[in-house]
């Protein structure tokens, strides 16, 4: 009974907590607007309020204040003013530490549903004076700290996780410091329209997929044709141990593989239809698991989904637009 009691109270804590921080989320959007891609800290964007040890600092302080003035204590009035001195000016640096400070959107990488996005931000200390203890952050997830020096420009990675594939939408973050004494927390909120793809998560256990197909003639194919030697290419992860050209890795050290020429291709055809799967997200998690095995060996593939085909072909241009339209694919589009 009593546990129930405490839980109430915590509950509709967390509730008033949560839609008072949401009221001032939307109050500072309102204020500041979207910004663009690259956003230089102005003043009035950098807030700042005292930390848990600033206040016990400033009561402690006072409390000093208030003695010295019941006895009448020189030396305990010195040391008074000298420590109220050093939280203005903690509090200046603090404000000052981000002011003038540039950010500009680096981009992100694909990643699989499950996996963890990771948004770049580049941040560029044009000033004077060095910059420390800047780090970003959104909602509980933060990056690593680094100082700034005079002209410098530093890359900070957000790791942002996913659940789901599809575009995944980063529409605030924010900029903090404590320096230089941690008595006072600066911060500022960014609202850029930052994005990154996710691809659908590969399927564990996947189907069999579709035989292989060969094409014979006298279409030339650089990559895996048995016929003609064309000479050789840097060694590639995937590339069969009987194309790798050992004399040349004894004489050089260099792993390389042997390129033939105007031989049989072979390609296989990915078709979304074709797939027993009812659901249409375990379907698209099948296809995933299909190219990512056939690109690991290099093999051509061809992809169809509703709306869309993508003719066989392989390596980085193949898989990235195969992968980027099944994380894309809407079945109402189609």
């Amino acid at each position: 009974m009593s546990s129930i009691q405490w839980q109430y109270p915590s509950r509709l804590f967390g509730n008033v907590r949560h839609h008072a921080v949401s009221r001032v989320l939307r109050w500072a959007l309102k204020r500041q607007g979207t910004d663009d891609a690259t956003t230089k800290l102005r003043p009035g964007r950098v807030y700042i309020l005292p930390t848990g040890v600033g206040l016990i600092f400033g009561l402690m302080t006072f409390a000093m204040l208030m003695g010295s003035m019941n006895y009448n204590n020189n030396l305990s009035f010195v040391l008074t003013f000298i420590l109220i001195g050093i939280g203005f000016v903690s509090m200046q640096q603090c404000q000052r530490n981000l002011v003038g400070l540039e950010l500009t959107f680096a981009g992100t990488d694909p990643v699989f549903a499950g996996q963890s996005i990771r948004f770049r931000v580049a941040i560029t200390n044009q000033s004077k004076s060095a910059r420390y203890g800047i780090r970003i952050y959104h909602n509980k997830t933060e990056s690593d700290v680094h100082d700034l020096q005079p002209g410098e420009s530093k890359t900070f990675i957000l790791p942002i996780s996913t659940d789901r594939r599809g575009w995944v939408q980063l529409d605030r973050f924010g900029i903090r410091t404590l320096f230089p004494f941690e008595l006072f927390r600066s911060w500022a909120w960014l609202h850029m329209d930052l994005r990154g793809l996710v691809y659908p998560n590969p399927s564990e256990q996947p189907p069999q997929p579709p035989p292989t197909r060969v094409a014979h003639g006298h279409r030339q194919h650089d990559a895996r044709g048995e016929e003609d030697f064309a000479g050789l290419r840097k060694y590639n992860e995937g590339d069969s141990p009987r194309h790798v050209a050992w004399k040349a890795y004894a004489r050089s050290g260099q792993l390389l593989s042997k390129q033939f020429a105007g031989a049989d291709t072979s390609s296989q055809w990915f078709d979304f239809n074709e797939i027993t799967a009812a659901d249409v997200e375990e379907r698209l998690s099948i296809l995933t698991r299909w190219i990512v095995n056939a690109d690991r060996t290099r093999e051509d593939y061809g992809l169809r989904i509703p709306g869309d085909e993508f003719p066989p072909a392989h390596g980085d241009a193949q898989s990235r637009q195969c992968l980027e339209a099944l994380a894309l694919f809407d079945e109402a589009a189609s």
